[in-house]
C-alpha cells in the first residue's frame, strides 16, 4: 500500500528502470537485464505528493555511524541504491551525478548531499565503496553499507525495489535493484523528484541549481 501512494509517475519510473546484474565468483559482473526508458522532455519526474526521507542508520565509508535524516536535514539530497560490482548502470549513474555536482558553484556544492546506499552489503565493504566512489569522480559522495534488511526496508516506501543478492549455480551473483535516483528538497526534507538511469550528466547539471533551492526542475 505504501508503494502505491507514490502515484503513477513513480510506478512508471520504477517499471522502466529495474535492473538486474550478474557476476562471477571472481567479483566481475555482467548485466543480465536492462530495460531502457522511453525518451521524455523533462529529466525529473515530480511525485504527486512528497515522501518521507528514510530514517536510515548505516555505516559510512570511514566506518562511522551515519544517520541519514540527521546528517542531511535541510540539505538537498540525491539518494541512490546500487552496488559497486554493478557492471554498467551504477557506475554511469554515480559518475553522471558527480560530474553534474562539480559544475555547481562551491556554495551550492557544499549544500548538496549525494548518498549511495549499497544493495550488496555482503561484498561492499566501506573500503571498497570509498575506492569505487572515488573512481567514479564521487569523492564527495557519501557511501553507506550495513544490514541488508535495514536497507531493503528503507528503499521500499520510496518505491525502490531491492532484492537480496543471489548466488547462481555457476558461481555468478545476481543483484536486482531499482535504478532510480530520489531527489529530496531542502525545504521539507521530502522526496519530490525521481530520475531514471537514463538521466545524463547534462540533465542533472541543468536541474541541480533548482533542486538546491527546493524548486521543481
Amino acid at each position: 500500500m505504501r508503494t502505491k501512494t507514490l502515484g503513477t509517475a513513480l510506478a512508471i519510473a520504477a517499471a522502466l528502470t529495474l535492473t538486474a546484474c550478474g557476476g562471477g565468483s571472481d567479483g566481475g559482473d555482467k548485466a543480465v537485464a536492462d530495460v531502457s526508458a522511453a525518451p521524455k522532455k523533462a529529466a525529473a519526474i515530480t511525485l504527486d505528493a512528497p515522501k518521507d526521507k528514510p530514517d536510515l542508520v548505516l555505516t559510512d565509508t570511514s566506518g562511522k555511524k551515519y544517520e541519514l535524516v540527521k546528517e542531511t536535514k535541510g540539505h538537498p539530497v540525491l539518494l541512490y541504491f546500487g552496488y559497486t560490482y554493478c557492471p554498467d548502470v551504477c557506475s554511469t549513474v554515480v559518475s553522471d551525478m558527480a560530474a553534474a555536482a562539480k559544475k555547481l558553484p562551491q556554495a551550492d556544492r557544499d549544500k548538496l548531499k549525494i548518498v549511495f546506499v549499497t544493495t550488496d552489503p555482503d561484498r561492499d565493504t566501506p573500503k571498497r565503496m570509498r575506492e569505487w566512489l572515488d573512481a567514479q569522480g564521487g569523492q564527495d559522495i557519501v557511501g553507506l553499507t550495513g544490514d541488508f534488511e535495514t536497507i531493503q526496508a528503507a528503499a521500499k516506501p520510496l518505491g525502490i525495489l531491492v532484492e537480496k543478492a543471489k548466488k547462481e549455480k555457476d558461481g555468478s551473483v545476481t543483484v536486482s535493484h531499482g535504478a532510480e535516483v530520489v531527489g529530496f528538497s531542502p525545504k521539507d526534507d521530502g522526496a519530490h523528484w525521481i530520475y531514471t538511469a537514463e538521466t545524463t550528466a547534462d540533465q542533472y547539471a541543468k536541474d541541480l541549481p533548482k533542486i538546491v533551492k527546493g524548486e521543481n526542475p
